[in-house]
């Protein structure tokens, strides 16, 4: 990979599989990072920095006044293993069945699965994944508890962003109707285009030289303990599955308690 003999996008999935990610698993779906920062220009340029997230820090720490107050957050908890409350900086995950599930509400059988999830329906449709700009905005800057990642689709998968079944998604509270999903301004409302971008986005000069960063993170030695707190990177404890011992404890309720919450929230991958 150093030597650029294999691409970003195939190195990554190589990372995810060493540590336990699989298209075969919801739960522990390949996650792949947000590399644009640039979602409303008309065209864009990938030789210029500001075009990028920031591959170095989470996305609950894009901004500076997120990452205050994650951080705050952290020091207002007192450790309580195995409480609810316990330290951390998030609370929610960066990769979940609910997150994979909504990224391809669209296309069958994730449709179905998304229904599941959500009880037997669609959700509001104002929470439906209906824009890659706002998508964004929730997830690095708006939303304090969405500090979603990608996946794999964003760099091949055209289709995912289309509503070919014709789906009733809903509509919004400002009226428009949900469809195909809003793409930014440089794709000029054509998935196809959109994909192509985004994939050289992905194998771009300016992300070749930070991604190691992101790696760190996810799959790296920022993942947990004095370098994950100073990175602003530490989850709530129940998504360290490797972890968590469930073999030792007794008390069914609790066991079934963490079980869920991994279930619905996600896990760390395995650290590589």
């Amino acid at each position: 990979w150093q030597k650029r003999e294999i691409s970003n996008f195939d190195y990554l999935m190589y990372l995810n599989t060493l540590a336990g990610r699989s298209y075969n698993d919801y739960m522990q779906y390949p996650v792949f990072p947000w590399v644009l920062a640039d979602y409303h220009s008309e065209t864009l340029n990938l030789t210029n920095p500001h075009t990028f997230r920031d591959l170095s820090k989470p996305m609950g720490a894009q901004t500076v006044e997120r990452k205050r107050k994650f951080i705050q957050r952290f020091d207002e908890v007192e450790k309580s293993e195995g409480d609810l409350s316990a330290q951390c900086h998030y609370c929610t995950h960066y990769s979940s069945a609910i997150i994979v599930a909504s990224y391809l509400v669209r296309m069958e059988p994730f449709t179905q699965t998304f229904c599941s999830l959500q009880g037997g329906s669609f959700d509001v449709a104002d929470r439906m994944f209906h824009s890659v700009k706002s998508t964004w905005e929730s997830a690095s800057r708006d939303n304090m508890s969405d500090v979603r990642e990608l996946i794999p689709e964003f760099f091949y998968l055209p289709e995912f962003l289309t509503n070919a079944n014709h789906f009733e998604l809903g509509c919004m509270q400002d009226g428009t109707v949900l469809g195909d999903v809003q793409l930014p301004p440089w794709a000029d409302g054509d998935p196809h285009k959109f994909i192509q971008l985004h994939r050289q986005a992905l194998e771009s000069d300016y992300v070749s030289a930070h991604l190691h960063h992101w790696i760190d993170l996810i799959f790296g030695h920022k993942q947990h303990g004095s370098a994950a707190v100073e990175a602003v990177n530490t989850y709530h404890p129940y998504f360290y599955g490797d972890k968590m011992d469930l073999n030792n404890i007794k008390d069914p309720l609790i066991k079934s308690t963490i079980l869920g919450f991994i279930s619905n929230f996600g896990q760390i991958p395995k650290q590589v």
